[in-house]
């Protein structure tokens, strides 16, 4: 029997809408929201009493940025290195304290997954259904491997596995070391999905996979064998928009092994990660995967509603409206305040405990639609069109 305390004491880091219909639906499936055409009407950001201010230490531009579609490439960081891509296949190293360019790819095929930064190794996947392994001191190619078909989530670790999942429903397993094939997972999609999947979080004896059909699969990462297996977000309504249920964040999982999880027109749903006992749940709409710091876990909705919710109940300890519809990223966390970027190029500092807004800067006027990435008061945001800059918080 897989135990708590294994899950909370293997867990590696992590480097994540309301029905519509129509025109505005139909782009958000496709991937072709962009900046001019958002699928709601976005709230006018208003002046505040700033309290934090985000002093940019260095800027640079990676390639040509994340391409008409978007591609959720986020960057990644791990220790002094930190990672950016765009998506036509250019991979870049920065010093993280001072923006030092230390190496530039190009790895000649179009990238289509956030980074993955562990153990020396820099993973990501391709729209060619490509996974790839570089090597963080020079870029150099270690492996590529194939897998069924693209690739929008960023390939997650454990000591010996990298798993990987496609847009067609199939989670592959691959040896970190050789890229070799050690199992594959298959599931049924429906006919309609959102654009994108599901990421795995992936610990030493399993790994959890929430798939486009509402169910949350737990897989044996021996063998590729589910263990258990639940509904999380049940198909409603007439049509097939209304009947998106997927599960296109990444699982969170609390040290005494509380699993939380998001879904698309579903619930927030809390679990006991051994058995798949429903802890809690709410009804909570969100695409993205949510932040857990603490007792508290924040959760961007899908229409851009920042919550605070009591991991240990599921209570709301407070919410945020004021950029509503304002395609906020999931969630990040530097110092002290929740960090989401927006389809109009602003990071927002939100402070953790009160919920207020704290700080906003302007970054690029493109648009930010991938998670910032951070380290203590340090955040590393990626605009759509390539502009990478590094900020620090202060006071």
């Amino acid at each position: 029997m897989l135990s708590i305390s294994t899950f909370s004491k293997r867990t590696l880091p992590t480097p994540i809408m309301r029905a519509a219909l129509g025109a505005a639906a139909l782009a958000l499936l496709a991937g072709c929201a962009s900046k001019s055409e958002p699928a709601y009407t976005p709230k006018e950001l208003k002046s505040f009493e700033a309290s934090s201010t985000l002093e940019t230490l260095w800027q640079h531009d990676v390639g040509d940025g994340l391409g008409r579609a978007h591609y959720p490439i986020a960057p990644a960081r791990e220790g002094d290195n930190v990672f950016a891509a765009d998506a036509q296949g250019v991979v870049m190293s920065f010093s993280a304290n001072d923006g030092e360019e230390r190496w530039e790819v190009d790895l000649d095929t179009p990238i289509s997954s956030a980074l993955t930064a562990i153990a020396g190794q820099v993973y990501l996947g391709t729209r060619n259904g490509e996974v790839i392994s570089l090597d963080q001191s020079d870029g150099s190619v270690n492996w590529r491997a194939r897998v069924s078909s693209e690739v929008l989530a960023a390939p997650q670790a454990n000591p010996e596995l990298l798993v990987v999942q496609s847009i067609d429903g199939q989670v592959t397993a691959l040896d970190r070391a050789s890229g070799d094939e050690r199992w594959v997972f298959s599931s049924s999609l429906p006919s309609l999905t959102l654009r994108g999947t599901g990421t795995p979080l992936v610990i030493e004896p399993v790994s959890f996979v929430g798939l486009a059909n509402g169910r949350l699969t737990t897989i044996d990462n021996r063998n590729g064998q589910p263990l258990w297996d639940m509904q999380i977000a049940t198909p409603q309504g007439r049509s097939e928009v209304e009947r998106l249920v997927d599960l296109a964040g990444q699982p969170i999982l609390s040290r005494e092994g509380r699993l939380f999880v998001t879904s698309y027109n579903g619930q927030l749903v809390a679990l006991d990660a051994t058995r798949g006992n429903v802890l809690w749940e709410r009804e909570l709409s969100s695409r993205h995967s949510p932040l857990l710091v603490g007792d508290l876990l924040f959760v961007v909705t899908d229409d851009s509603h920042l919550v605070a919710i009591d991991s240990t109940n599921g209570q709301e300890v407070w919410r945020n409206d004021a950029l509503e519809d304002r395609w906020l990223t999931a969630p990040t966390f530097a110092d002290g305040r929740v960090v989401v970027g927006d389809f109009e190029g602003y990071v927002h500092l939100i402070d953790a405990r009160e919920g207020e807004l704290v700080g906003r800067t302007e970054v690029d006027s493109s648009g930010i639609s991938v998670p910032a990435v951070t380290e203590g008061d340090v955040i590393h945001v990626l605009a759509n069109d390539g502009h990478f800059e590094t900020l620090e918080v202060s006071p």
